[in-house]
């Protein structure tokens, strides 16, 4: 079928005007000089460039992104599709990357029935592919034709070169993205650091205060006390992230999970299947029970003896719907901000895919939390 509309061959037999060479350095110390100076309008800028020199309809970036390309840059006719993407192994894109050459074809809708079913016509469209050396390839670059117009290898050697300087800018890009996001990541876990040990102080004057008043002596006290923080210490060690070294080596139940994260407390009334988490997911998890629970010793049904927390699960529409319900305690109260521990919460949640629910009442705070199974396994 690619035989029908790939013409690759014909560029040889077509007549090439003489290079312009004085263009074609311009623009390029041009490019350079964009990105020094505005590095998030380099990709537009280069494409732009690319159309311009070859005068064609439009062009465009395909960013390879797993299973599929997704279209950066575009300019011209097509511009309107910024930020579509195209099937990884049915496109032209594909047939480029796979032969790590320049392809040409020509009205590859004949073929291609998502380019047709876009209503789209393009008479010829010329791609190079994205190479760097030693790596496989991360995307093209490509032009489509006006139509009665075609390409010749002048125009693949200008091409060529375009997707040689947008290479290396697409990889300086991403890993300048890759920085951005260890360093946000980074800065997350030291606010969440000084959130904990703040927290600790609080849970251990609450643990000190309801040892005093359910013991009688001094040693009672001191093992009600020795017990709760050595569990304490075990719902920490599960919850802790040491930027980017996994702390926990194995798979999780959820049930063990949350005595974990409970017993330096009170033991929970427990309704659930048997569910066992991934690695990341237990980390994650945790980190949400563990400042529930944090919340409720300080301010809910864990702050006095008689409160309680029940907790019950089960596995609907292939999500995880978990609810957490306190009782016994002060009355439900909505706080009038939302502090870090409950933005971490959130975040966390939200990073899964999911969706967290709050009800505040007289009888006490539920919290409804519903995560993709998906998630919570891999």
């Amino acid at each position: 079928m690619i035989a029908e509309v790939s013409i690759t061959h014909e560029l040889l037999r077509r007549a090439s005007p003489a290079p312009d060479y004085l263009r074609e350095k311009l623009a390029l110390q041009d490019l350079a000089q964009q990105m020094a100076d505005h590095p998030e309008q380099l990709l537009p800028h280069l494409v732009a460039q690319a159309m311009d020199i070859c005068d064609a309809a439009a062009a465009g970036i395909s960013v390879l992104e797993g299973d599929v390309f997704r279209w950066l840059g575009l300019t011209g006719t097509l511009a309107a599709f910024e930020g579509t993407t195209t099937p990884r192994d049915f496109s032209p894109c594909g047939v480029c990357i796979d032969n790590r050459d320049a392809v040409l074809m020509a009205r590859p809708e004949r073929v291609y029935g998502w380019i047709a079913d876009a209503n789209l016509t393009i008479p010829e469209v010329l791609l190079v592919p994205l190479l760097a050396r030693g790596e496989a390839p991360i995307g093209t670059l490509w032009v489509v034709a006006r139509e009665g117009q075609q390409f010749h290898t002048g125009h693949e050697r200008v091409m060529t070169e375009l997707a040689a300087f947008t290479s290396v800018a697409l990889r300086m890009m991403q890993s300048e993205g890759r920085l951005k996001r260890a360093l946000e990541e980074q800065e997350t876990l030291t606010k969440e650091m000084g959130h904990r040990i703040k927290n600790l102080f609080a849970i251990a004057d609450s643990m000190i205060r309801m040892a005093a008043r359910g013991t009688q002596t001094k040693q009672e006290m001191a093992d009600a006390l020795v017990g709760r923080i050595h569990a304490l210490a075990d719902a920490h060690g599960l919850v802790r992230e040491s930027f980017g070294l996994a702390s926990v080596s194995k798979r999780v139940e959820l049930d063990e999970l949350i005595r974990t994260i409970l017993r330096p407390y009170r033991m929970p009334s427990l309704a659930g299947g048997e569910i066992r988490l991934g690695e990341h997911a237990t980390n994650s998890i945790a980190l949400v029970l563990h400042e529930l629970a944090t919340n409720a010793a300080k301010y809910g049904a864990l702050s006095v003896d008689e409160g309680a927390v029940d907790i019950a699960w089960e596995v609907e529409d292939a999500n995880l719907e978990l609810v957490w319900r306190e009782t016994g305690g002060p009355a439900g109260e909505a706080p009038s901000s939302k502090g870090f521990g409950s933005t971490l919460v959130e975040r966390t949640i939200l990073g899964y895919g999911g969706k967290l629910e709050h009800d505040w009442s007289a009888d006490g705070l539920t919290v409804r939390i519903t995560i993709p199974m998906n998630r919570l396994t891999g």
